[in-house]
């Protein structure tokens, strides 16, 4: 636990040992209770000695490493609540479509790297966007023409469906006749062909097809990811899914091979995959995945439930149906992944068993039935230091909001999302109706309500830059973008938007012991190139990393 004493006296700074690095030269944005400042740091031994102003420097001896901070902010090391840098990292290898918006740039992009890659079994990897394609639906004539002879699938950017080739397709046996899995839609045409696009579940149907990675692939992946995440400042992280899914390979093996190796220098939370289609039988396992998963800087402490799909593709789970594109009621109102009753009774034994549970939560629905898991686990278990957390939350009924606060359960916000973009005007907004609409990310009302806000990037669905995150957190608009804001009711502050991605999960990660500048704390911290408190919110998104340490040591800068 942190000790969150107050800085360091300049008697006592005169009479201590000296540090191995100080930071000079501020300003220092603790973010600590008070909101404090400071203009110098003392490290040693990995941890924080001192807090304060010039007579920190008292501290620097023959051997300290003095980093001038020359008038920029020293802050604490950003942590993300809810990533998956493994995948990401690996499809940065692989046919990596995340930077490219267009159908032409996506058949480019396809056709050079299978060009690229003759002997390449399997054209994967993904990250296309649907506002790219009429109805978020491409087809998989537009893959047949420039990779005829191969299987071709890829994921979209929020992975939650696939678009395949006609190989793919035929490989897996998906024909007219292919009923639809019962968490997953196989999109068709009007004649009953599938097209070529599998939403959710209906994704494994070709995904469990792929060759499996090998262990080195996914520490070369994880390597990868780690080295962008730090130069993003990003010092922790919570893996959002460790386990077997759709194509996803369980990483656990490759994060405890970064350990051993050395190799891992970030603090990581893993969160174990609850197997919705098997039930409380599967906690034995996980409490033995935990006891072999935690080991140096990994922790597998938290279960991963995912109730619901989204919105774009009509599978979060609402309250009341979606809108069709006339705008009537339709039949659909999204998937429940698991039966809500089931979902309290699985929720009160991983609570039982001391497990963080960490929820997929993006309709209403969806946001209730999570919310009352925790209110059961609360009134079966009492209250346990678990810390369950909540992602997502596109969708959320104002009735839910006090009861963050309530039940103790944490809003883990993707703030990025929270603005006007084409996939948020054309795909989502029109099906959900101007009241819903307005329900959307309500990160200002559940500050005001009191709840904990954390915050993650859920890369590689999204861009993983925390700074990019802050800045739609407080401007509701993506930087750079001239669109009205995005229900500005429910802006943040810098400060409670800074907080939520340092001192706000740290929290959710456990890691109490990091999060903010106070004496005691481990010395994770982020140089930024500028104090953005001191220019335009406008300007936030401009900001840049410098340097990032973990432990007191330098992972990225210089």
């Amino acid at each position: 636990m942190s000790t969150n004493t107050p800085a360091t006296s300049a008697t006592s700074v005169a009479s201590a040992a000296a540090a191995d690095l100080v930071f000079t030269g501020g300003p220092v944005y603790a973010v600590d209770a008070a909101r404090s400042r400071a203009g110098s740091v003392a490290v040693r031994g990995g941890r924080i000695v001192a807090v304060g102003h010039d007579e920190v420097r008292e501290l620097i001896g023959a051997r300290t490493e003095v980093v001038d901070l020359a008038g920029k902010l020293l802050i604490p090391g950003f942590q993300d609540a809810h990533v998956h840098p493994v995948g990401g990292g690996i499809e940065m290898g692989q046919c990596d479509l995340s930077e490219y918006e267009t159908l032409a740039e996506y058949r480019q992009a396809v056709r050079g790297y299978a060009d690229a890659n003759p002997d390449v079994e399997w054209i994967t990897g993904g990250g296309w966007s649907m506002e790219a394609f009429p109805g978020g639906l491409p087809h998989r004539s537009m893959l047949d023409d420039i990779v005829p002879d191969r299987p071709v699938y890829l994921p979209n950017r929020d992975h939650h469906g696939a678009w395949a080739n006609g190989v793919a397709l035929r490989l897996a046996g998906i024909t007219r006749d292919t009923p639809d899995p019962v968490d997953g839609r196989i999109e068709r045409d009007a004649a009953g062909e599938p097209t070529g696009v599998l939403q959710e579940g209906a994704a494994d149907l070709i995904g469990r097809l792929l060759p499996a990675l090998t262990a080195e692939d996914q520490v070369a992946g994880l390597l990868r990811a780690q080295e962008v995440l730090h130069s993003l400042g990003v010092t922790a992280w919570q893996d959002a899914l460790l386990g077997a899914h759709a194509n996803i390979t369980d990483a656990t093996t490759a994060y405890l091979t970064a350990v051993d190796r050395g190799l891992l220098t970030a603090r990581v939370v893993g969160s174990l995959w609850w197997e919705r289609d098997r039930g409380i039988e599967q906690i034995e396992e996980l409490v033995a995945r935990r006891a072999a998963g935690t080991r140096g800087r990994l922790s597998c402490t938290t279960v991963k439930i995912m109730q619901d799909g989204v919105a774009e593709n009509f599978t979060a789970a609402m309250l009341s149906p979606y809108l069709t594109a006339c705008g009537c009621a339709s039949d659909n109102s999204g998937i429940s992944f698991i039966d809500p009753a089931a979902l309290r009774t699985y929720v009160t034994a991983l609570d039982a068993h001391d497990f963080q549970v960490h929820f997929h939560a993006l309709g209403d629905r969806a946001v209730r039935e999570a919310l009352d898991a925790v209110a059961a686990m609360r009134a079966a278990n009492g209250w346990k230091d678990t810390r369950p957390h909540l992602a997502h939350l596109q969708v959320v009924h104002p009735g839910d909001i006090a009861r963050f606060r309530e039940l103790g359960a944490s809003a883990n916000m993707q703030a990025l999302w929270a603005a006007h973009e084409p996939q948020m005007d054309t795909l989502t907004i029109p099906f959900l109706g101007a009241e819903r609409a307005a329900w959307q990310y309500p990160f200002g009302e559940l500050a005001r309500s009191g709840a904990t806000l954390v915050a993650g990037s859920d890369w590689p669905v999204s861009s993983p830059d925390p700074l990019q995150g802050i800045h739609v957190a407080v401007n509701r608009r993506e930087f750079g973008s001239s669109a009205p804001a995005f229900f500005p009711e429910q802006r943040l502050d810098l400060h409670a938007a800074l907080a939520a991605y340092t001192a706000g999960s740290a929290y959710v990660n456990h890691l109490d012991d990091t999060g903010s500048i106070v004496v005691g704390n481990q010395a994770d911290l982020v140089v930024l190139d500028r104090d953005p408190f001191a220019g335009p919110a406008e300007e936030i998104g401009a900001t840049r990393v410098l340097e990032t340490f973990v432990g007191g040591e330098r992972v990225f800068g210089r």
